[in-house]
């Protein structure tokens, strides 16, 4: 059942590991992290529906809409429950399926459709992807050449993570043509500015879950979006990933990793059986 495509990497045996990746992005968000996630787990990274490479963009305009477009794309995948591990709007669709009694476990970094009504941060974020694909896509012509330089990588992914200058070229263009690629784009846009891309009913969230936010996070701040995940979510655990943005997997790879395999090994059906013993 291994394959690596544009639309899905599958790999490894044991727990089920299902990894969803953020807004713009497709499955190899996770490449910093997979040698040694698939060296534990069967590791499903599926590029979301509308994302570059995956299925085609569904018909839907909120948040429980694209959970219902995911739970399908993982029946067909013939995924059943495992362990989530989202990243931003990935791991909004985690908390979602975790509402659904499909997780296992839940890991969640920087999750998106947490913000408090009224606070003007849907229309923000709106604004801020806006300006990310206008700026990627007059950048484009000349990204093989720029990209090359380690200072222009991290001015050009300052405001995803903290440490651009460690991602290589070839995959800086790749998160720059999935950033064009994504066909959901104003789809999503319309959603944060009507209100229907907002996380509700966090708790209804039936898995262990631990919620583990980006010290830098420039696109989720932590102190005007961390606050529901942590008071509406029952047993929720809360831990602050040092010194990495939004999107953590690129500036500390190792900890990012070592926080998943935690979380997914006290969580694993060996560790159950054993509390049962």
């Amino acid at each position: 059942m291994a394959e690596i495509s544009p639309a899905l990497y599958r790999a490894g045996d044991g727990e089920p590991l299902v990894l969803l990746h953020g807004f713009t992005g497709a499955w190899h968000h996770w490449r910093p992290v997979l040698a040694p996630l698939v060296a534990r787990y069967e590791v499903i990274a599926p590029t979301l529906a509308g994302h570059l490479g995956g299925p085609p963009k569904p018909d839907v305009h909120t948040l429980e809409g694209a959970g219902d477009s995911l739970e399908r794309h993982l029946d067909d995948l013939g995924v059943g429950t495992a362990h989530f591990v989202g990243n931003s709007m990935g791991a909004a669709l985690s908390l979602e399926l975790a509402k659904r009694g499909r997780a296992r476990s839940v890991v969640a970094l920087s999750p998106g459709g947490g913000w408090d009504p009224g606070g003007g941060e849907p229309e923000r974020i709106a604004r801020f992807f806006a300006r990310l694909v206008r700026m990627t896509k007059l950048g484009m012509p000349q990204a093989e050449l720029v990209m090359r330089r380690p200072l222009a990588r991290k001015l050009g992914f300052r405001d995803v993570m903290r440490h651009g200058e460690l991602v290589s070229p070839p995959d800086a263009l790749d998160l720059m043509r999935a950033t064009l690629g994504c066909t959901m784009v104003e789809d999503v846009l319309t959603a944060l500015r009507a209100g229907t891309a907002h996380l509700e009913a966090l708790d209804q969230v039936s898995a262990p879950t631990l919620v583990a936010w980006a010290q830098h996070d420039r696109i989720l701040p932590m102190e005007r979006h961390a606050g529901r995940f942590r008071r509406e979510i029952p047993g929720v655990e809360f831990r602050v990933l040092k010194r990495v943005g939004h999107v953590p997997m690129w500036d500390d790879a190792r900890l990012v990793g070592d926080t998943i395999t935690e979380w997914v090994d006290r969580h694993s059906a060996p560790t159950r059986a054993g509390a049962l013993a």
